[in-house]
């Protein structure tokens, strides 16, 4: 899934080459799921920007937006393979050599923009799983973050520099028990981190992917907000361009999983083992990345080693002692007991919950998977 970085590629893109032009020629290809499930349809999105100008565009982490002379403005969000090609412009953050991505108009388009004037340009939003999301916010232009969905998620820290200062960051972290991984990809706290750069982010800070959140030091709070903004900031002053980024970064050498004969390792020899946290695949360097405190997957092992304690004591045979005397009526009965009362948890926010759900169920598919070894 493109990331904040990528997204803010396609940012530069279009104020290079839409932002101060007027869109003559919009078509659209009718999606309910790409457009309906925005809230609008694809006949919406073709009016309200045909013949209009483009006047600004921006970011909050994976969302991304160009803004008209007038509203309704258009915000967009990739989903797993989304992406917006300009013509004769090199908008990939990869390079490819597939014929059909040279063609044109692309394959599996939702919507292609022709501008007036000379020389024009050509666009087209792309998006063959049908993941990515195109919405109209009817809203003045320089308000656009304070209308849904962006007004649901957490400050950008490549944008929101004066925001997510280390202070934010230790309150943030502290505010929640979910081990940090979990955290970073959680849109509601910070937005744009996904799995490449959360992962990037923890190996610069020596962090362990699984360590709860609240259990960091005021020290590797430290390095974790300084290497958030250092992976942000350089990755997006470079486009997103990998080839670009310094050999030392773990996004280089974390590609070899399951390939074979392709050792997972860095070059100085440290190898790159994986763990699932928050049901995502993370690349970790366990020779720099250390649980200083107790964390998910050593709290998973305690509940295992227990249930395990648990039901080998169930299936022993009663000894003599335990077993119930003949005279049934010289002992008084037992009252059996009744289901315990479940304590409600108080749940403040929608995104506490959706942390903890994924969480929860990732915990459940790690015993169940030890379980049936």
């Amino acid at each position: 899934m493109p990331e904040l970085a990528e997204v803010s590629r396609i940012v530069h893109f279009l104020r290079q080459h839409l932002v101060g032009k007027t869109l003559s020629k919009v078509s659209v290809q009718n999606d309910d799921i790409v457009y309906g499930k925005a809230g609008t349809t694809a006949a919406d999105f073709q009016k309200a920007v045909v013949g209009k100008k483009v006047v600004s565009a921006g970011q909050q982490g994976k969302y991304f937006w160009i803004a008209m002379a007038s509203p309704p403005h258009v915000v967009m969000h990739f989903g797993m393979a989304g992406w917006l090609k300009i013509r004769d412009a090199d908008t990939y953050y990869y390079r490819t050599d597939k014929p059909e991505d040279k063609e044109w108009p692309p394959k599996y388009w939702k919507f292609l923009l022709e501008t007036d004037g000379e020389p024009k340009t050509e666009a087209a939003f792309v998006d063959f799983r049908r993941l990515a999301r195109i919405r109209l916010v009817d809203c003045p232009a320089d308000e656009i973050r304070n209308y849904s969905p962006l007004k649901e998620n957490g400050p950008d820290p490549a944008a929101d520099k004066d925001v997510v200062t280390e202070d934010w960051l230790a309150k943030k972290l502290r505010s929640k028990k979910v081990p940090i991984k979990a955290l970073l990809l959680d849109q509601a706290n910070i937005s744009g981190i996904g799995n490449w750069m959360g992962d990037e982010i923890l190996y610069h800070s020596k962090i362990h992917p699984e360590q709860y959140s609240n259990t960091l030091t005021d020290g590797q709070i430290k390095n974790l907000h300084s290497a958030m903004h250092y992976v942000c900031s350089t990755s997006v002053d470079l486009l997103a361009d990998s080839e670009k980024f310094p050999a030392d970064w773990l996004f280089k050498h974390r590609w070899g999983k399951g390939k074979k004969n392709t050792p997972s390792v860095l070059p100085n020899g440290d190898k790159i083992t994986f763990v699932t946290v928050g049901g995502r695949t993370s690349a970790v360097v366990p020779s720099v990345q250390k649980k200083t405190r107790l964390a998910a997957r050593d709290i998973d092992d305690v509940d295992a080693s227990s249930a395990s304690a648990k039901a080998k004591r169930k299936r022993e045979p009663a000894t003599k002692e335990e077993k119930e005397p003949e005279n049934s009526e010289d002992v008084t009965p037992k009252k059996k007991a009744g289901p315990k009362k479940q304590t409600k948890t108080s749940i403040k926010t929608e995104d506490e919950a959706e942390t903890r759900a994924v969480e929860e169920l990732s915990s459940a598919r790690r015993r169940s998977a030890r379980l049936r070894k």
